[in-house]
C-alpha cells in the first residue's frame, strides 16, 4: 500500500477504496507502523509548531512539547479503542465481528481528522479543522464493506461509535489538558 495512493483514494472515492481494502490484511503492527505513525503525525507537529510559536505561549516550549507526544501517543489509543467499541458493537447492528475489519475501519476513516490537522500550524485556520467531520462520513461508508453491517443499520451502527468516541475523546481531551496544564505551571 501506497501511503499518498491510499490517503487520496480514501478521501476521494470511499466507495471503490473501502472493498479494496477489506481484503488487505488488518494486523496492528502494520497499520500503526505504516498509517497512523505517519497521519498522526500531523496534529502533533502542528500544534507544536502552532502552540510555540503563534500560540499558548505560556506552556513555554516543554508544555508545547509535552502536549504534542502525548496527544500523537493517544492517537494511538483513540483508533485502537474505537477498533474494539466498532467490533463490539457490530452484532447489535446486524454486522460481524472482526477485529481486523474494525481497526482498519477506525485507521482509514480517521484519515481526514487526522490531515485537516495542518490548519493547528496557524491560529486563523483553526476552524477548518472542522472539516475532520468528514471521518464520519468516511466511517459510515466503511460499516457495510467492513463489517458487513445492513445498509439500513449503517447510520445507527455509525452514531453509536461515534458517541462512544466522543466520550473516549473527552476523556482523552481531559487528561491532555491535565498534563498541559500541569507541565505549564510546573
Amino acid at each position: 500500500m501506497d501511503l499518498v495512493e491510499r490517503v487520496k483514494a480514501i478521501i476521494l472515492s470511499p466507495q471503490t477504496e473501502w472493498p479494496k481494502i477489506e481484503s488487505e490484511p488488518g494486523d496492528v503492527p502494520f497499520l500503526f507502523a505504516n498509517y497512523v505513525a505517519i497521519l498522526a503525525a500531523i496534529p502533533a507537529v502542528c500544534g507544536f509548531i502552532g502552540m510555540s510559536i503563534f500560540g499558548f505561549h505560556r506552556f513555554g516550549l516543554f508544555g508545547s512539547l509535552a502536549f504534542a507526544i502525548v496527544r500523537y501517543l493517544l492517537s494511538f489509543v483513540i483508533v485502537y479503542a474505537l477498533a474494539l467499541i466498532a467490533d463490539a458493537l457490530a452484532p447489535t447492528f446486524g454486522g460481524q465481528k472482526n477485529q481486523s475489519n474494525a481497526l482498519k475501519l477506525a485507521v482509514y476513516s480517521m484519515t481526514p481528522a487526522w490531515l485537516v490537522g495542518v490548519f493547528l500550524l496557524i491560529p486563523g485556520l483553526r476552524i477548518l479543522s472542522i472539516l475532520g467531520l468528514y471521518s464520519f462520513y468516511l466511517f459510515w461508508l466503511g460499516v457495510p464493506a467492513l463489517m458487513k453491517a445492513p445498509d439500513d443499520k449503517s447510520v445507527p451502527y455509525t452514531a453509536a461509535v461515534v458517541v462512544c468516541g466522543i466520550v473516549l475523546y473527552m476523556v482523552i481531551f481531559l487528561v491532555i489538558g491535565a498534563i498541559a496544564f500541569g507541565t505549564a505551571w510546573a
